[in-house]
């Protein structure tokens, strides 16, 4: 199975020059953790809402604080032609839950979740696999050492 049989499809983005507010108040609305960050018709980042939690609210930025200053600049994606199996396998090994998907001219063309692949028949026990290496227990810092 391709991945462009499992992605969604459309996907709402934002520009740099937003500020954060407006990228929380779209997700909310469309009820996602992270959005696509455009710049000229390129992906240039995304904004999830770690990062605003992380890198704006803990550090006392307010909610005019452009999303350019916030957003992940270090873009992980797949392309629509792979395999799920392998995108999967992936997504297992680095721990991402999703992945702005490209075309071959590096253009979006959507998203894949988890979420899209388990609720795809074909490809369900790759979500799980997936989430089996993304789940694993984290660094110094996790919070699974303190088991109650």
């Amino acid at each position: 199975m391709k991945i462009r049989d499992a992605m969604t499809r459309d996907v709402r983005m934002v520009r740099p020059d937003q500020p954060i507010r407006e990228a929380a108040h779209l997700m909310a609305e469309l009820d996602i953790g992270a959005l696509p960050v455009q710049d000229n018709d390129r992906l240039v980042g995304m904004i999830t809402d770690r990062d605003i939690a992380v890198r704006a609210v803990a550090e006392g930025r307010d909610a005019d604080t452009q999303i350019s200053e916030v957003m992940t600049n270090e873009i992980k994606y797949c392309y629509e032609d792979q395999t799920v199996d392998e995108v999967t396998r992936n997504m297992g090994e680095q721990r991402l839950r999703r992945l702005p998907v490209l075309d071959r001219n590096k253009r979006l063309v959507g998203i894949l979740s988890l979420g899209d692949l388990a609720i795809d028949d074909e490809a369900s026990d790759e979500a799980g696999e997936a989430l089996g290496g993304i789940s694993r227990p984290g660094g110094e810092h996790s919070q699974s050492a303190q088991r109650h």
